[in-house]
């Protein structure tokens, strides 16, 4: 019974606690880590090189023409954080009893965050890593599946972009495929959709280039 009782006073913390949540998965998203390590460490301001993107893939092409050596290690070590960003407040709320409903609308609010991040002027990543570490704390096997497919498409096509977009497709294609009905908990796919609508957007410009053949190879 105690323990019952102590379940319940969690779950009714976290439900008074939503607005934390949602301040802290916006706030922590938009911690811009390939911004700050490329600057203080790699001193160059990827904002004003390459993409402009604040991305691991952008950290890795500006940096790896200074020091290739430097740059996979800065390039990788922005990829786990911007992961770890879009999934510690989910575990967080998660932890404190919060409903599927609330750890979703979180994890929209992580990858906004990132793609435009108020420590920057609203300009910030395309969502891809957040977005993966999101959805690997909400929907794990789809998500395991869907860099599987990155993983291949990075390798094969070397274009990151074009790896990130067929992934997203992916992910989308493998959630309807478990979970015919809709997310867990949710039955709905709409928060899927909207990060999915998010990062593509955010891939527009990528896109662009790609018909006009100018998107480069990232190796």
């Amino acid at each position: 019974m105690l323990i019952l009782e102590i379940i319940a006073g969690i779950k009714d913390f976290a439900t008074s606690f939503n607005g934390i949540f949602y301040i802290a998965a916006y706030l922590i998203g938009g911690i811009p880590f390939g911004y700050i390590l490329a600057k203080y460490i790699g001193k160059v301001n990827i904002k004003e090189h390459g993409s402009g993107n604040i991305g691991a893939t952008n950290v890795l092409r500006v940096l790896k023409e200074k020091d290739p050596k430097l740059a996979k290690k800065l390039g990788a070590v922005t990829l786990l954080l911007d992961a770890l960003k879009g999934a510690v407040v989910i575990l967080a709320a998660k932890f404190m009893g919060a409903s599927a409903d609330t750890l979703y609308s979180i994890g929209v609010l992580a990858v906004i965050g990132h793609c435009y991040t108020p420590f920057l002027g609203f300009e910030g990543g395309k969502g891809v890593a957040t977005g993966f570490g999101v959805l690997l704390s909400l929907i794990p096997i789809p998500t395991l599946i869907a860099f599987a497919v990155w993983f291949a498409a990075a390798k094969g096509l070397k274009i990151s972009s074009v790896a990130s977009l067929i992934a997203l497709i992916s992910v989308i294609a493998a959630s309807k495929f478990l979970y015919p009905q809709g997310l867990p908990g949710l039955h709905t796919f709409a928060p899927l959709y909207l990060i999915a609508f998010i990062i593509f957007y955010k891939h527009i410009p990528n896109i662009i280039r790609l018909f006009k053949k100018e998107e480069g190879a990232v190796v």
